[in-house]
């Protein structure tokens, strides 16, 4: 039995390469946890997490005084064990998006730790259903953007195989959304896919109002239209409308994808493995999402979902936004439109440490044994 002996915290900055806007905010920073878990036989697993610009200082605290002291001397492969009690010891402040993303850099990490020492893909360990993937993009549909480049970009994508792209809705007048994807819909074509995110930007009422002016153009889903704790809400949109309605990014519990899911609140499962608390509740969504007949589209961190989305008999698309290409030698391989799951083992992720050690923030550096 390996014992976990000691633990690395770092956590880097990531500015977007492209201005990110959609119906309630703007991107200016990624930070990133990075948790770096050695075991008794030098064997090593990264994981990270992930915020759009706030609460990383609580993470790495939260990380660093409470939860990753309880690791050492712990059996690394005993992951299920883990989770729970790192869960419990937080359940003062359980559920909720700090400590979500916490737990989820460390189970990362131990799922990372595993698949290394087993020298197999992450995408193999975790159930190996495929190994490839089809991809739609998001960098190109953002709310600022004006509609003849949202067009430009929809069609650069589809000739590059994508499945289908992305565009933020939420304009002060419903009539400027459907000028925009009526603009898209018609240069691109009926086989090509529209996903659409309102951020949780609507009422319900004014929801299913756009809901409605859309309904023609068929978009492949509806994504956070409402406040993503109205599971009411939901409901009365979802059995409104044949757009399907997607939620998932800012669900931070089993049980609360499991109230959707038994409500009929949604009908797409975007479950996110940096705010669900890790690989071991995203597997347990998406497992129970395939009993539902729902398919699997995770939100953002395509370096990781790729290998979960392949994992999974129900999952469908990965969300192609760059994330880790200044902290990381290894890319997404894209063949045809679709993402290739990894070969290498671990998550498939091969970090930069230079780049890490010069973009850390000194402060949240933390060396723990």
């Amino acid at each position: 039995m390996a014992k976990i002996e000691r633990i690395e915290i770092r956590m880097v900055d990531l500015k977007p390469k492209v201005v990110r806007t959609d119906a309630i905010q703007s991107f200016v920073s990624q930070e990133t946890p990075l948790v770096t878990i050695t075991d008794s036989d030098g064997a090593t697993g990264t994981g990270y997490s992930y915020t759009i610009g706030t609460g990383g200082s609580s993470v790495m605290r939260l990380l660093a005084d409470h939860l990753l002291p309880r690791l050492i001397g712990k059996d690394a492969e005993q992951i299920e064990a883990i989770w729970h009690e790192l869960e419990f010891a937080t359940h003062a402040t359980t559920i909720g998006a700090i400590t979500s993303i916490a737990l989820a850099a460390i189970d990362n990490a131990l799922w990372d730790l595993r698949a290394r020492k087993q020298d197999i893909p992450l995408w193999k360990l975790a159930g190996g259903a495929r190994d490839r993937c089809a991809l739609y993009t998001t960098e190109g549909g953002w709310l600022h953007i004006p509609t003849e480049a949202l067009v430009e970009d929809a069609l650069d994508a589809k000739a590059k195989g994508f499945k289908g792209s992305k565009v933020k809705i939420g304009k002060p007048h419903g009539a400027d959304d459907v000028a925009r994807l009526s603009a898209v819909r018609k240069a691109v074509g009926d086989g090509y896919e529209i996903m659409t995110d309102a951020n949780q930007g609507f009422t319900i009422d004014e929801a299913i109002r756009r809901a409605d002016r859309l309904r023609d153009l068929d978009l492949a889903w509806l994504e956070e239209p409402i406040a993503a704790d109205d599971i009411d809400g939901h409901v009365r949109l979802n059995r409104s409308t044949s757009t399907p309605v997607a939620v998932g990014e800012s669900l931070y519990s089993i049980r609360h994808f499991r109230e959707y899911m038994q409500k009929g609140a949604c009908s797409i499962v975007q479950v996110d493995a940096g705010r669900i608390g890790g690989i071991t509740p995203w597997l347990k969504v998406a497992h129970t999402a395939e009993a539902f007949d729902m398919p699997i589209c995770p939100h953002f961190l395509m370096e990781l979902h790729v290998s979960l989305t392949c994992a999974v008999p129900n999952g469908k698309y990965v969300e192609y936004i760059p994330q880790l290409d200044d902290i990381t030698t290894s890319r997404l391989v894209i063949e045809n439109g679709m993402a290739l799951a990894p070969s290498t083992p671990g998550l498939g992720i091969e970090w930069d440490w230079d780049a890490i050690a010069k973009r850390s923030i000194p402060e949240f550096n933390r060396d723990i044994h």
